[in-house]
């Protein structure tokens, strides 16, 4: 992310309207690979690879905030590696954490790890610090710290049926668990910013809010992402593309202000419940719209989605969820055009 991109994104945090609206997108390893051309193991293994396609991506979409930027990740399997985690690595599809808590009684021996040490996490610092001044070279910096979130992790321990399960049979124990994961997600963050002093934000990821009743996400979920919110940074990004239904009312509270939802949610209902002191990042379908559809549609929801807003402020034009596999340089490019059009 370059210094600029930064500042606008500040800016439109402030409440500041851009004409034409910024346009921003989560890209990670869904779709970087297969946009560059290569696997998916060479981008998780071959930090030259990783570094050249994060770069390729920024230098030919320019006009677009790719968020976190330059982001180091081994999928879903960062995080629960470190908890013991089995994990898989097929050449050309997503890799894939598995469970490794059978039963309740083995939550309380569950152990809190070492971000410095353990899992993938020295591997996902080593390789921003190996490719840090290739990244600051061609004028951008690492803004981010990054993870999953706490309820996210545990479902990958556990299984997401057991997790939910056990939310309500067994609270104590759950409770437990997502206390630890929390206190071990401060200490990889608080890790990640004194690695790096160019980060000034968070981005957490975590869809199990989004399966949670509202009474459940105020016991489980809410304290938890409040501690990690906490934390002296200017922008506080959550992403939950899940329903949000539940959970958007409280994120201020949350100490969220900047959201990416699930593309199925009006902006203007989200921008009520949060009193507009939350930027949205959205809000088109990704992979129906953005990777499958015709330019006739995108052209059309792009539309839709400008013309329904009732305040332009606080908005980054986005799609619903992460930038999905098979979005072409051609749609993106198209995307960008639109957008400008539009709102200029």
């Amino acid at each position: 992310m370059t210094d600029k991109q930064w500042e606008n994104i500040l800016e439109v945090l402030s409440g500041k309207i851009f004409k034409p609206l910024p346009i921003g997108f989560i890209i990670d390893s869904p779709w970087i690979p297969k946009w560059y051309g290569i696997n998916m193991i060479d981008y998780f293994s071959n930090d030259e690879l990783w570094l050249k396609s994060n770069i390729a991506a920024c230098d030919n979409f320019p006009e677009i905030i790719f968020l976190p930027g330059f982001w180091s990740e081994f999928g879903m399997c960062s995080e629960p590696s470190a908890f013991g985690s089995k994990s898989s690595f097929p050449k050309n599809e997503f890799p894939n954490a598995y469970q490794c808590i059978y039963s309740i009684e083995n939550i309380k021996k569950v152990q809190k790890p070492n971000p410095e040490t353990d899992g993938f996490c020295p591997f996902i610092l080593n390789r921003l610090l190996i490719n840090r001044k290739e990244i600051e070279k061609h004028g951008h910096k690492i803004k981010f710290s990054v993870s999953r979130g706490p309820l996210n992790i545990a479902s990958y321990l556990m299984g997401t049926t057991e997790f939910l399960t056990a939310m309500m049979m067994n609270p104590d124990e759950i409770h437990y668990l997502i206390s630890l994961i929390t206190d071990f997600l401060v200490e990889w963050h608080e890790l990640q910013r004194k690695t790096f002093d160019t980060i000034e934000g968070i981005f957490i990821l975590d869809d199990i809010i989004g399966f949670m009743g509202e009474e459940e996400f105020k016991s489980f979920g809410l304290p938890y992402f409040k501690k990690l919110f906490n934390c002296n940074v200017k922008v506080r990004f959550l992403h939950n593309d899940a329903d949000c239904s539940v959970s958007a009312k409280y994120l201020p509270e949350m100490g969220v202000n900047l959201f990416n939802m699930a593309f199925n949610t009006s902006l203007n209902e989200l921008k009520t419940v949060t009193n507009n002191s939350v930027t949205m990042l959205g809000n088109i379908p990704p992979r129906d719209v953005l990777a499958n559809g015709s330019f006739d549609d995108i052209k059309l929801e792009i539309n839709k989605l400008i013309s329904s807003l009732t305040d332009k402020s606080h908005i980054i034009v986005s799609c619903g969820g992460g930038m999905p596999p098979y979005v072409t340089s051609e749609k993106l490019k198209f995307f960008v055009d639109e957008v400008k059009k539009i709102t200029s």
